[in-house]
């Protein structure tokens, strides 16, 4: 069988990753970015074709089975939308959009042309995070109270003046879109959907550098009676300390944590007990900074098996809607 075609739009950092991953399990066929130095170096480096803009690489590119997404936040939906009116499928990053109503866009663009589209969430597949989504699923916890979400990273005003695009409320989004999307797609995945927020959002340290919060505490309540609590910030001192996810249940309480949600920390649940469980792999490392977990080898098996064994989404555009309806919620509820 002949390998998957991809084609990958931006070629920015997380990019490296991707065609990393793609020239393992399918074929990179062609990239592309604004900046052409940036495409020509992926482009060399994989042997394959590079443009400077996506209308150059559609126009050229008809035998590519798959546009890989990997551009600013606030182009996601454009660019999908163009894609998958051109006749390809689509993996599009984290977030899938920056509005519920571009989210909407583009699973009907998707629909309509009979399409596939993929969205990033690779920590669903931290081994920790499968063990949880297991136990909660077996109903082991018994009734679910309460869940406690952390994430306490650094991200200094380096981190914005290197970017073009990070920090704006046009292309960025806000934090919550950028460095916690991860997080609140394991809350909805998790717990279920998201009634009511009351949020309280602060710039302390990266005032007149981002146009948005480095700060937040949300409090929440879900559809099912769950009570919860996001507690975020990019103001941790000098390195990423925290990101960690506590649920309360009748029959047992479970903590993952570590910096990435990838170490077991704590677990106490009625005759049962979590053991053996696989180690995480590195976080995506970006020199004077640390992302999320790199599991985006996993996101591309599936991608893999979606199309040569009739396999299931493992993220769905309905999916990657419900995070950035959330991420919505907390904005437009600030106290």
């Amino acid at each position: 069988m002949n390998k998957i075609k991809f084609g990958i739009i931006g070629c920015g950092r997380i990019a490296q990753r991707h065609a990393e991953h793609i020239s393992r399990l399918g074929v990179l066929a062609a990239v592309c970015d604004t900046k052409l130095d940036r495409a020509a170096e992926l482009g060399k480096k994989y042997n394959c074709r590079y443009y400077d803009n996506i209308d150059s690489l559609i126009a050229n590119e008809k035998e590519i089975d798959i546009l890989s997404i990997c551009t600013p936040n606030g182009l996601h939906a454009a660019q999908t939308i163009k894609a998958l009116e051109k006749g390809y499928n689509v993996l599009c990053e984290k977030p899938m959009a920056l509005t519920v109503a571009d989210c909407k866009l583009m699973i009907e663009a998707e629909k309509k042309n009979n399409k596939k589209m993929f969205i990033v969430k690779q920590n669903r597949y931290n081994p920790p995070i499968i063990e949880l989504k297991k136990i909660i699923d077996q109903k082991l916890l018994g009734d679910i109270y309460s869940v406690q979400l952390n994430c306490f990273w650094n991200r200094p005003a380096q981190y914005y003046r290197d970017s073009d695009w990070k920090g704006t409320k046009d292309l960025d989004g806000g934090t919550l879109f950028t460095q916690f999307s991860h997080f609140i797609d394991l809350l909805y995945w998790l717990i279920g959907d998201i009634k009511e927020v009351k949020s309280y959002l602060k710039n302390f340290n990266l005032t007149g550098v981002i146009d948005f919060e480095d700060t937040g505490v949300v409090i929440a309540e879900f559809k099912s009676g769950v009570l919860g609590t996001i507690n975020y910030t990019v103001n941790s001192f000098a390195k990423n300390m925290e990101g960690s996810l506590t649920v309360f249940g009748k029959n047992g309480t479970i903590k993952v944590g570590g910096q990435y949600l990838n170490v077991l920390e704590y677990q106490q649940i009625e005759n049962y007990e979590i053991k053996d469980i696989k180690s995480s792999g590195p976080a995506n490392n970006y020199g004077f900074y640390q992302g999320s977990m790199s599991n985006h080898d996993k996101v591309y098996e599936n991608v893999i098996d979606v199309f040569t064994q009739n396999g299931k989404i493992a993220t769905t555009g309905e999916e990657g809607l419900k995070t950035v309806e959330i991420i919505e919620k907390i904005y437009n509820t600030v106290h």
